[in-house]
């Protein structure tokens, strides 16, 4: 059995298993890493020959590096992505290419309906009724939505909010708040089994969940890269963050907003933005816009959404997806009985 993985700005990692009662029986590591000296690749595979088919990705990886001396040098990769590629070869871990993916291209709806599509389609994903997902957002008003575990009171000037007419939503993910006025910001959702993220930490699976979106940044001019735990940034500062959700029934949410064109003064006003925060928002003095997308692409909205959506396509195995009506149904419910109530909105005052 053959497992292979990408190292996020390494090597790739290539790993041929035997197995039998359960055990690793014979691993042949092959890649274009490098390592120093030579004998350290038979005690790579030796560390893990005789392990139990069932270790995790965190296991197989301890056991190289305990087995390594310390003047071995693994360069372009690391002792947990041969765990991963073994897990891989196993079947318990997947890459991108053993899926098919459903790509959403953008509905306007109501931004809270969006919020609750995130779970609504994840927890499908989670049960198999649905395939993997990439979707993209449209909305037709403006909307603060705030982490999953920030307070409304330390996030948001709701008077001010109130009187430009904004809304208030809680999502399901961690991280800091979105400021959403329709055609300022470019926001995807990606929903997929826990098996493509399967040995990687929180921090390592932003990373590559984000692979993609970078080589799609580079077809419209942008040369961007991660910067942990959750930024995308240019040459010219952030673009944008991610936020993720994991589901235990066996889905993660990972979804990304990048500033297109963004009120600062507005955005200043409504988001209660301190001296230490404002300094990666690109905001540098009152009266400007954040508009990396805009500004360094020269791109209208709707055609850099475009350009991702065929780098994606062109990247992976995809098909065209679309809303069911009943899963707009089960998101308009999730909408009256969670995201819109004061008791999940305030959940932390």
């Amino acid at each position: 059995m053959r497992g292979e993985y990408k190292v996020p700005g390494g090597k790739l990692v290539v790993v041929d298993v035997e197995v039998e009662d359960g055990h690793l029986t014979r691993v042949s590591l092959s890649g274009d890493f490098f390592l120093e000296p030579d004998e350290a690749l038979d005690d790579i595979t030796a560390a893990v020959t005789g392990m139990s088919t069932n270790s995790d990705a965190a296991q197989l990886g301890r056991a190289i590096a305990d087995s390594l001396d310390d003047d071995v040098s693994l360069i372009g990769f690391t002792p947990e992505s041969v765990g991963i590629a073994i897990r891989r070869a196993l079947g318990h871990a997947t890459g991108w290419y053993d899926h098919t993916f459903d790509v959403i291209e953008p509905v306007v709806l109501d931004p809270a309906m969006h919020v609750a599509l995130d779970e609504v389609i994840t927890r499908e994903v989670a049960s198999g009724e649905r395939g993997p997902t990439l979707r993209f957002w449209d909305w037709d008003s403006p909307l603060v939505v705030i982490g999953s575990f920030q307070s409304v009171r330390n996030e948001v000037d709701v008077e001010a909010a109130a009187r430009h007419g904004i809304g208030i939503v809680r999502r399901i993910s961690g991280g800091g708040a979105m400021f959403m006025e329709p055609g300022n910001c470019i926001t995807y959702s990606l929903s997929v089994p826990t098996s493509l993220v399967d040995g990687l930490s929180f921090e390592r699976s932003y990373e590559f969940l984000d692979q993609w979106v970078m080589g799609a940044l580079a077809d419209v001019g942008i040369k961007a890269r991660y910067v942990p735990i959750n930024d995308i940034v240019s040459d010219q500062g952030k673009i944008g963050g991610a936020a993720q959700k994991r589901f235990a029934a066996g889905a993660v949410l990972h979804h990304v907003t990048m500033s297109y064109d963004i009120d600062a003064d507005k955005m200043t006003e409504v988001l209660r933005i301190g001296r230490e925060k404002i300094s990666d928002k690109g905001i540098t003095s009152s009266g400007k816009r954040v508009d990396p997308m805009r500004s360094q692409t020269g791109m209208a909205r709707g055609a850099i959404i475009g350009s991702f959506i065929a780098h994606f396509r062109a990247r992976y195995d995809t098909r065209p997806g679309r809303y069911t009506d009943a899963e707009l149904a089960a998101a308009r419910d999730l909408v009256e009985s969670k995201f819109s109530t004061e008791a999940w909105t305030r959940r932390v005052p």
